[in-house]
């Protein structure tokens, strides 16, 4: 997802600082980087659209269950 990076990168720095800043001192308001994850969020999900990977083939837990594969 290479065409997401920069938008990765823009909302990691902006959770990191967050982070440090804000969380760290007792603030746990996080809706400063919202606008930051949510169109990182819509290109990850356009992205995947584009590779025909559905949301829930990854969302689905397939350890334990009969569709774990095997190693080859």
């Amino acid at each position: 997802m290479e065409r997401c990076s920069e938008l990765k990168k823009t909302y990691d720095d902006c959770f990191n600082a967050w982070f440090s800043d804000k969380f760290l001192k007792g603030d746990n308001d996080d809706s400063i980087c919202a606008p930051f994850l949510k169109v990182y969020k819509e290109c990850v999900e356009a992205t995947m659209k584009d590779q025909k990977i559905e949301l829930k083939d990854i969302e689905t837990n397939h350890l334990g269950s009969k569709n774990e594969k095997s190693p080859s």
